[in-house]
């Protein structure tokens, strides 16, 4: 061989070895760009890009660019499925994260465990994703129907014990799980006393709405619960306000965000109660500054408040990240490794990834929708939420015992 010809072979092999290590990591993001919770899903794209850019900016996850490969669930179980397979199977990627629908994750993490990837979910909320559906490829980022529900009950139990109650629930796994729970630890499982009704689900029109409130109506409720979420709980909430049950009625969302809050608007909100994981007032008042850089940089970058949704998936990209890191790898039996277990503090106080079933634990917060003067003074009128209650994430999470009697009675086994 000529030194010529060496030469040229080792810059060709310098050339590869640079393209190799240039080669991006693929990250997938499975949300609904249209559909009932498309607003949520917004949030969730937009907070993913921005933690996308930033690990760039920095250097990349072990020296390689994340690239962020985007699919539209439209809110379907069986799109979201295919979604997965197709970003795993075609675009490479190594992890899949998304959703605003418990059907949605719990049908997206198995294509995503079929597959041997890590599956996050983003906004689900039903007890069985990482429950009586969980898996060992399963990670839920934010809290379950029963953390908010245990959250909810402490505050109602205080303020609306005698109080009789009214359910308007969305006919799906999500709304079923939800309406179980809250029923549990508000003590209003006597259905007799606290009726309920279901609206269908993905396609509840107005006047399947209206003929439930005009039921809650007649009824001798105080409290109106209102286990909807996105667009269905706009419309249902318009309908409840235009027929003055906000107010002879105590109107409590269970799963409330920034976004449907601003959809409705503060006139309408007034007196909301509901339960939430995050909002972004909460790093003002308690001083967490990597959530004020979150909230700061995502308001100024997009002229918006960051909803609970955007904060959930701007924490998965880091998380994510941070494990690849601590495991060397993106080998995914690694990574999980990596997650079990693992405390963090990020945008708010102390959470962790829980070993046996993939939860989330963290803190579970009870907030009411502020006067609108106070909402408005926020310089992107979205100062929504005052936190008038709280509970630690081990004390509102199910224990292992809970969760493994639920994996029984599912004729699922107790380990994932």
């Amino acid at each position: 061989m000529t030194f010529r010809t060496f030469l040229l072979s080792a810059c060709l092999l310098l050339l590869g070895s640079a393209t190799v290590s240039a080669e991006s990591l693929k990250i997938g993001l499975n949300y609904p760009e249209t559909g009932r919770y498309k607003n949520q899903g917004l949030q969730q794209r937009l907070a993913a890009y921005l933690a996308v850019e930033e690990i760039n900016q920095a250097g990349g996850v072990l020296g390689q660019p994340l690239e962020l490969v985007i699919r539209n669930t439209r809110g379907e179980p069986e799109k979201g499925a295919r979604n997965t397979a197709e970003m795993i199977d075609q675009e490479g990627v190594q992890m899949v994260f998304g959703g605003v629908s418990s059907a949605v994750a719990i049908a997206s993490g198995k294509a995503a465990r079929d597959r041997n990837r890590i599956y996050f979910g983003t906004l689900t909320y039903s007890n069985a994703t990482t429950g009586s559906e969980g898996h060992r490829f399963m990670f839920r980022e934010p809290y379950n129907a029963w953390m908010t529900a245990k959250a909810l009950g402490d505050y109602l139990n205080q303020n609306h014990a005698n109080d009789d109650y009214f359910y308007i629930t969305s006919d799906y796994t999500w709304g079923w799980s939800v309406e179980e729970s809250v029923r549990q630890f508000s003590n209003t499982q006597d259905t007799e006393r606290h009726p309920g009704v279901k609206t269908p689900f993905p396609r509840a029109l107005i006047t399947d709405f209206r003929k439930a409130l005009e039921q809650a109506a007649e009824s001798d409720a105080k409290v109106l619960m209102m286990v909807l979420f996105g667009d269905d709980m706009v419309r249902a909430l318009q309908v409840a306000y235009e027929m003055g049950l906000t107010k002879r009625m105590q109107v409590v969302v269970p799963n409330l965000t920034l976004g449907m809050a601003r959809q409705v608007g503060p006139a309408m909100m007034e007196g909301v109660i509901g339960g939430a994981p995050w909002v972004w007032t909460l790093p003002y008042e308690n001083n967490y500054p990597r959530g004020k850089e979150f909230v700061e940089a995502f308001s100024a970058r997009y002229e918006m408040r960051p909803s609970s949704s955007a904060a959930s998936a701007y924490s998965i990209v880091y998380q994510y990240k941070e494990a690849v890191e601590r495991a060397g790898t993106t080998n995914t039996a690694d990574v999980i490794r990596a997650l079990e277990g693992h405390r963090y503090s990020f945008l708010k106080d102390e959470q962790y990834w829980r070993e046996f079933d993939h939860q989330n634990v963290q803190s579970v917060y009870v907030v009411k929708v502020k006067p609108r003067d106070q909402v408005m003074a926020d310089e992107f009128a979205s100062d929504y939420f005052e936190i008038i209650g709280s509970m630690a994430g081990d004390q509102a999470a199910q224990t292992q015992e809970e969760w493994e009697e639920r994996r029984r009675e599912a004729g699922k086994p107790v380990r994932l």
